[in-house]
């Protein structure tokens, strides 16, 4: 059964689009209905970014959690990995994230997490999916169940404070000079602060949002404002969040990227050096580049691949007993501490083995030559391109191509109208055109 609401990331589309004060409403008193299990009185807690429409949201979704009874606990901006922490230790029943994550401010989003503070499963959404396209009338609270909304303070300290135990007691980022860019986003307090309690030297940009700002040239996504303040300042490393702060991609001291892959590769390494890794291996998606998987094998690690998505990388994780996984955008879960993506907490660790090696990021981040992978992007408008006569003949004359010296990967993105085409390869001209063909059918058939 294909769904309706939910994409690979919880709910996500133009803020009064798709995402409208109705449906907020109405997940609010799906979603609390689907978590009421006992007698006590259930709860709720609700994060968000910085987007001008998440007061709309907000206020949507309390009215949704307090008419089916449930009390809801407001934290106000915070990180996803934050909300997902406090649904957890805050022993509530359910956690909500309003956030389109590296979307600009126009899109916004819904994403829940269960009591484990976990991402839903399949079958949770499909249930709140079904409640969504019911009359729920009959199944409100009683006048003197309704459920009570209260704003709490406190919440940045203790994800703060959570941070900070990741690392080593002894360990501190005294010397280092770390720019960071929170995308104007959901960690635009916590992350500057938290770097600067650990002895860091600390330039932030992106720390200003307006409810229109977020990611707006800036963040993961736009990493070259932060590659100019690293070169401008003379940092050590530079730091990239995305919106809502589950994704990181960090820049060396030249202003150089290092995507979520090499930061897989220096965690995977020093992690192992140390006995951390609970199995010999890791898990990533299938894009991750073919360069990963063979730096891994050097090490006697494998590489388990899964669809794109971070919630199947969790899914692999915990099915097959892997502490560490992640995505080359820059989802990197560390199951030991987090149980979703935290781009924060995860250039923690790194910034752990630069201060442990003493060596330029450079260096300590620059594990593996990556082949060369070409991604475009064809956004569309309706129909199935896919399924286009034309484009099956030029992705399997590709493939042909290729002929075992590189990979094909072509795929609908799960939160927006847009088929993602991905060459990889040791050519990196071969691959270019193997693309480049397949762009053009596609193109074709879209139009």
């Amino acid at each position: 059964m294909s769904r309706k609401y939910f994409g690979t990331d919880g709910i996500r589309g133009r803020a009064n689009g798709l995402i409208t004060p109705e449906l907020a409403l109405k997940v609010g008193q799906a979603a609390g209905l689907a978590f009421q299990r006992g007698d006590h009185r259930h709860r709720v807690v609700i994060g968000k970014d910085t987007r001008l429409s998440g007061y709309m949201i907000e206020y949507a979704m309390v009215a949704g959690f307090t008419s089916v009874g449930m009390d809801v606990l407001l934290v106000g901006p915070m990180p996803t990995p934050a909300v997902a922490m406090l649904t957890k230790s805050m022993r509530a029943d359910l956690g909500v994230m309003i956030s389109a994550s590296h979307n600009l401010f126009e899109d916004n989003g819904i994403k829940l997490f269960g009591p484990q503070g976990f991402k839903l499963s399949d079958d949770v959404e499909r249930q709140i999916e079904q409640l969504l396209d019911e009359s729920l009338d009959k199944k409100l609270a009683q006048s003197a169940s309704l459920g009570r909304a209260r704003r709490i303070d406190g919440v940045h300290d203790r994800y703060i404070e959570f941070a900070k135990r990741t690392l080593p007691r002894d360990l501190s980022l005294d010397g280092l000079r770390v720019v960071v860019d929170c995308a104007n986003g959901a960690a635009y307090k916590v992350v500057p602060e938290a770097l600067w309690e650990l002895g860091a030297d600390v330039v932030p940009i992106g720390v200003e949002p307006d409810g229109f700002n977020i990611n707006k040239e800036c963040g993961s996504t736009s990493p070259e404002a932060l590659s100019k303040k690293v070169r401008e300042m003379r940092a050590d490393i530079g730091i990239a969040l995305d919106g809502d702060a589950d994704r990181v991609i960090l820049v060396d001291e030249r202003g150089h990227i290092v995507d979520g892959d090499q930061l897989l590769a220096v965690i995977a390494q020093s992690w192992k050096e140390d006995g951390r890794l609970a199995r010999p291996g890791i898990v990533a998606t299938v894009m991750s580049n073919l360069g990963l998987e063979r730096f891994l094998k050097g090490q006697g690690l494998d590489l388990v691949r899964t669809p794109v998505g971070d919630r199947y990388v969790l899914e692999q994780m915990l099915s097959g007993g892997y502490n560490l996984g992640g995505e080359q955008s820059g989802h990197i879960i560390l199951s030991d501490y987090a149980t979703t993506g935290d781009g924060f907490v995860a250039a923690l660790q790194v910034l752990a083995v630069v201060q442990k090696l003493r060596r330029p990021v450079s260096e300590v981040c620059h594990r593996f030559d990556p082949l060369p992978q070409i991604l475009k992007n064809v956004r569309y408008k309706s129909g199935k391109p896919l399924d286009d006569s034309d484009v099956k003949s030029a992705i399997s004359d590709g493939e042909k191509r290729l002929n075992g010296h590189g990979r094909l990967l072509i795929r609908s993105s799960g939160t927006e109208p847009v088929i993602r085409v991905m060459g990889e390869g040791e050519d990196r001209i071969l691959v270019e055109e193997v693309v480049d063909t397949i762009v053009s059918a596609l193109g074709q058939a879209a139009a």
